[in-house]
């Protein structure tokens, strides 16, 4: 809640009101409590000739708009009478009422009153004036900064102090390159004589430039801690309103305050939304989002050369951004913040888990290692889950399998272990995700298993997940080959074992169609085709999403890539069904094993494939051995249980991982492992 500020007039505005309330207050009660009982006029007289009769002598105060009966001991009664009212009249009408005896009736005659009516003025007087003070309290109020109403020309940008706790350069891991970047910044703006001895002009504006999630915003805090100056921040869709002017207003408001707080450093988040190339919208030359972009250039370029304030900026859309914004002498520096790379992640876990109780046996090295592609918003959300899960346990330290479990979670969603699906459905996940595990594990250029589960999650029904070694930001097409029959691998193991597919593999159809595709026209793989660049997609490479392609080829050329592509496809599905069969009883075994355990970790899954295989190949004699001797109904062979329940055609179940759409980059199956086509 915001905090509000009292002036001194407003203070003296209040004090007169409050007294003023307390005196009316006072002075009512006071007339309640004396305010004699009010009657009609035939009661009055009627009380007058009861106390005649018993010889009591009352008396009569006859005023202009008053008749009062004082009958003793605090007795008094009052009747409203008009200005042609006669005492006279009304005694000889009653002729039981001694009117002229002043020994049965006193009758005075009350003289007006001059400090009543001065009271009555003061006490109109003083109500007027409490209202007008209320009235001018409250419109002083409207002008101040916490009314919305009256502000819309004002900058909301939020301060932080200097002498508050800060985030510092020691919060901020994985962009090393970034942070020497910054350390120039901070110099400046420690010791601005070092760099104006030697004609240095450092630079006004710096740009961070990113993904999201990798910690631009927190990079750009932790330069305002190290330098220890107010740290000015504020998003560009708040300059966005739907009066005129009123975000030029904003942007002049926000550079007044930055240079009376100088040195300090105004950050601005998502500047995209304030600084879009002109001329790209409806309104033209004169759209509101556009004049505040003029505000901004001319207020970036209007600064003293002396004058301490640095202008910082982030935004995943740096293609959309202004020119005129990017020029030297406004954002004349752009710093890049890309996901981490393995030893980045490492420093990124260290750094959030330094307030988390780890168990001995975590290593965040491994963890480093699995989490390929994740930002450090990720990171930094698996630690969290992993957490939140060691409280729901009831542990007190944070174990590698909390971790493992909490990393599952992040990729493919919670567990859904209250699924209830039919044996043939289990059994197909099965056959289908251990297609892709062999596949993987005989192909040398694709990396190693780690898991491979049927467990729900999500929308999901099972999945397999690859580790990689070592970052990969290259990829050959022998690679890309390998990759595709991998991802092929469970379709071509129902086709093998079940003798017909079903709709398990819809994505990974979809992704090896994808692939094979870049590679025609993005990556020069088609020996037919040539190193041709075929069709332009406008995408920006940050958010990952690709935009409309035109086509800048030839309705002849498109048939020779449809078939290019085909013939990778199909080259790709031969591979992988050609090693299933080789290892069809290897095929058998590990699936029937995981469709007792449910999850086979990338350790159990390799001692499976090494295992000797017994002379009896049969599936039912596998299925015994993966079951160790017990031999269940859900242990039986999967031919058998598609035997005895049939196939239903048209199967409209989603079975496998790759029919949900995984968050992150990490790796179930193809969406970890799909190569980052934009390096």
């Amino acid at each position: 809640m915001p905090k509000v500020r009292v002036t001194r007039g407003s203070a003296v505005i209040i004090l007169a009101v409050v007294v003023s309330m307390i005196f009316l207050a006072i002075v009512v009660g006071v007339q309640q409590r004396e305010a004699p009982r009010q009657v009609d006029l035939s009661t009055l007289l009627s009380d007058v000739r009861v106390d005649v009769a018993a010889h009591h002598v009352d008396t009569l105060t006859v005023d202009s708009s008053m008749l009062t009966l004082d009958r003793g001991q605090g007795n008094v009664v009052q009747t409203s009478v008009g200005p042609s009212f006669s005492l006279a009249d009304a005694l000889k009408r009653d002729s039981s009422v001694p009117y002229n005896d002043p020994h049965l009736l006193r009758v005075t005659y009350a003289q007006p009153s001059v400090w009543s009516s001065v009271g009555n003025y003061i006490i109109s007087l003083l109500l007027i004036f409490s209202v007008v003070g209320l009235l001018i309290y409250v419109m002083r109020r409207g002008q101040g900064a916490n009314n919305p109403a009256m502000t819309f020309g004002k900058s909301r940008a939020r301060m932080f102090a200097e002498d508050k706790p800060s985030t510092t350069f020691a919060d901020v891991a994985g962009v090393d390159e970034a942070k020497q970047e910054l350390e120039e910044i901070v110099e400046f703006l420690k010791f601005p004589q070092k760099f104006a001895a030697v004609g240095a002009r450092i630079p006004k504006g710096v740009l961070l430039v990113g993904p999201p999630g990798t910690g631009k915003t927190l990079i750009s805090r932790a330069v305002a801690g190290e330098a220890g100056v107010p740290f000015f921040s504020i998003s560009g869709s708040e300059f966005v309103e739907m009066f005129v002017g009123v975000g030029a207003s904003r942007m002049r408001d926000l550079f007044e305050q930055a240079k009376k707080a100088a040195p300090c450093i105004v950050f601005v988040d998502e500047i995209d939304a304030v600084g879009r190339q002109r001329g790209a919208g409806f309104g033209g030359s004169h759209d509101e989002r556009e004049q505040t972009l003029n505000q901004m250039l001319v207020e970036m370029d209007g600064f003293d050369s002396h004058t301490n304030v640095i202008v910082m900026a982030a935004t995943n859309r740096p293609d959309v951004l202004d020119p005129a914004l990017l020029r030297p002498g406004r954002f004349d520096r752009q710093v890049t913040l890309d996901r981490p790379d393995i030893r980045g992640r490492v420093s990124i876990l260290r750094v959030h888990a330094r307030n988390k109780p780890l168990a001995e046996g975590v290593d965040l090295e491994v963890v480093g290692r699995q989490t390929a592609g994740f930002s450090g918003a990720d990171l930094q959300n698996l630690l969290n889950e992993a957490a939140i899960l060691t409280a729901r346990f009831n542990e007190q330290t944070i174990s590698m399998t909390t971790l493992e479990e909490a990393m599952d979670r992040v990729v493919a969603g919670p567990a859904r272990k209250s699924r209830v699906i039919s044996e043939r459905e289990k059994a197909i996940t099965a056959y289908h995700e251990v297609g892709h595990a062999l596949v993987a594990h005989l192909l040398p250029k694709v990396d190693p298993v780690h898991k491979v589960s049927i467990i729900s999650r999500g929308q999901m029904g099972g999945y397999t997940r690859l580790v990689s070694d070592e970052d990969r930001s290259l990829w050959s097409k022998s690679q890309f080959r390998e990759f595709l029959a991998f991802a092929l691998g469970g379709h071509a193991a129902e086709k093998i074992t079940f003798g017909e597919v079903t709709t398990g593999a819809s994505n990974d159809i979809e992704r090896v169609t994808s692939i094979a595709r870049k590679m025609v026209t993005d990556y020069g793989m088609s020996e037919r085709l040539g190193p041709v660049q075929l069709g332009k997609r406008e995408g920006n490479g940050y958010l990952g999403a690709d935009g409309a392609e035109s086509r800048n080829y030839s309705e002849e050329t498109s048939r020779e890539i449809d078939e290019e592509v085909r013939d990778i496809v199909l080259r790709a599905l031969d591979t992988a069904e050609g090693l299933l069969r080789q290892h069809q009883e290897r095929l058998v075994l590990i699936s029937e094993r995981l469709i007792k355990k449910e999850a086979l970790e990338g350790r159990e899954f390799e001692a499976l494939f090494a295992m000797p295989l017994p002379e009896d190949s049969e599936p039912a004699t596998l299925a015994a051995l993966a079951a160790e001797g017990s031999m269940s109904h859900a242990a039986r062979p999967a031919t058998q249980v598609i035997s005895d329940h049939g196939l239903p055609p048209g199967l409209g179940v989603n079975l496998s991982a790759e029919n949900g759409h995984l968050p992150g980059q990490l790796g179930a199956t193809l969406d970890r492992a799909e190569p980052d086509d934009k390096r």
